[in-house]
């Protein structure tokens, strides 16, 4: 079932649009079961300028911060139809223990409209819920900007990232 997509992002603006781009998708998309999104890359690849775009474009209006000492940052965002949409921002570079997770309440996380976007997943491997979404940003020093990589590896997210190739492919 996995599809992948991948492109350019020259700078961080439009590392900011293409997370934009996919959070106006999630906020518009009804989720019958939590979606998760692994987010991976190094130090500074634009993972957390990346979640900020998304976030704002859901309807978060103040800074986005990476929750690197708290951990877990949520959000939650209202629709127009009265449901709501929950992202639950996390950072667990710093866990020392993978078992840590079950401290954090992640399965009391994973609800129908909760969108978990997960920073370093590979801190907890097996213990963490399937990546419905894998998301990589690398750093291009040659260009100065980010490879983009996003595979999907459900069919919530498959129909997400097929929308996103769309509007992709014919923006100007």
């Amino acid at each position: 079932m996995g599809i992948s997509y991948s492109t350019y992002l020259a700078n961080a603006d439009r590392t900011r649009e293409a997370g934009a781009t996919l959070g106006r998708l999630l906020f518009a998309a009804q989720l019958s079961q939590p979606l998760t999104i692994y987010l991976e890359g190094e130090l500074g690849a634009g993972k957390t300028t990346f979640v900020s775009g998304m976030l704002h474009a859901m309807g978060h209006a103040g800074p986005v911060r990476s929750p690197t000492y708290t951990l877990v940052e949520p959000y939650e965002f209202k629709r127009a139809d009265g449901t709501t949409l929950n992202a639950i921002h996390m950072d667990i570079y710093r866990l020392t223990d993978p078992s840590q997770l079950e401290e954090l309440g992640v399965r009391d996380m994973l609800v129908a409209g909760t969108v978990l976007l997960i920073e370093w997943p590979s801190q907890a491997s097996g213990f963490l819920p399937q990546a419905d979404m894998h998301i990589q940003l690398d750093y291009d020093a040659a260009n100065a900007g980010r490879n983009l990589q996003i595979n999907v590896h459900s069919s919530p997210a498959v129909q997400l990232l097929q929308t996103l190739q769309w509007q992709y492919s014919t923006s100007p």
